[in-house]
């Protein structure tokens, strides 16, 4: 593999693994799971949503269904979008949620679901602003966005702002998939630890919202709360296998911090470095799925870019 290949595959099958691992203990306090696990430490499945052992969620559910858009689109959808405002590239993102939901996922936050709903009563491809999208599902299937645009930050602001808007419009929102997407663009692009903890800290001096030291202990899907989490523990364990545990077992919405952090560490330490136990756990056509769309968003990108200077 090369370089580059091998961090972006490392950051989205650490996403999937981070889901997986986080979704047994999703809605459980620290002390229930203690008593439950000691440590947890294993794609085992079960959780609330009675998973079998290596299924993931909607954290990487969403995310196929957002890459397989934008390849369906393909370098013109995307360039044409950026440079001409063309909203045919969203709408297209917008029916893929629609296709995602109409296939039962195992499951589908309110928020997504109203968003989703709202676009098939009347087409809009962003709801009025509202107070009550301040949840995290904008931010966790970001990760397609933030590769098909590699190498032109303009373009990933606006897809990112415009495809969290189909579900998710709040200012908070918008906020938490810029900055963890600028945070996973660093590591791409060859962060350290070092300069990982420094755009944080940048980060939450210039939205003190998102400040996450003293650590606050909560992980809920609130994008704040969802935010600190995944600053404090990327921020504390360089080891991925060691950040990964230590977010998972802070519960609450675990399979969503789990992922994100999973994403960022993985692309810090690439996927030939994963851990192969819990690469082996995942189910083989989430990871042929996933090992394929990062091929093709790859292409995307570097197709788009040539479009953009032809």
């Amino acid at each position: 593999m090369t370089d580059r290949f091998d961090q972006v595959l490392g950051a989205y099958l650490g996403l999937a693994i981070g889901d997986a691992l986080g979704a047994t203990v999703e809605f459980m306090r620290p002390r229930e799971i203690a008593l439950q696990y000691g440590v947890h430490r294993d794609i085992v499945g079960g959780g609330w949503l009675k998973l079998p052992r290596g299924q993931v969620t909607d954290d990487t559910t969403m995310c196929l269904a957002l890459g397989d858009a934008l390849l369906k689109s393909g370098p013109a959808g995307l360039q044409n979008f950026v440079a001409h405002a063309d909203e045919t590239l969203i709408r297209g993102i917008a029916e893929a949620y629609v296709g995602w939901w109409r296939g039962k996922p195992v499951d589908c936050g309110n928020t997504c679901r109203r968003g989703i709903l709202r676009f098939l009563q009347d087409g809009s491809l962003s709801g009025p602003y509202n107070d009550g999208d301040g949840g995290n599902g904008g931010l966790m299937r970001n990760l397609p966005a933030v590769l098909a645009t590699l190498g032109d930050d303009a373009a990933f602001e606006r897809l990112a702002i415009a495809q969290s808007r189909i579900t998710h419009h709040h200012a908070l929102s918008d906020a938490a998939v810029l900055g963890v997407g600028r945070l996973l663009r660093g590591l791409l692009a060859g962060d350290d630890q070092a300069e990982l903890r420094a755009r944080s800290a940048r980060w939450v001096a210039a939205e003190p919202v998102f400040r996450f030291s003293p650590y606050r202990g909560r992980a809920t899907a609130y994008v704040v709360d969802t935010v600190q989490t995944v600053l404090h523990f990327v921020g504390e364990h360089e080891d991925f296998e060691e950040a990964l545990i230590a977010t998972v077992n802070q519960g609450d919405d675990a399979d969503t911090t789990g992922a994100l952090v999973g994403m960022l560490a993985g692309a810090r330490c690439g996927a030939a470095r994963l851990p192969q136990r819990w690469l082996r756990r995942l189910q083989p056509a989430t990871v042929r799925a996933i090992t394929d769309q990062t091929s093709g968003l790859l292409a995307l990108a570097r197709s788009r870019e040539d479009l953009a200077h032809a």
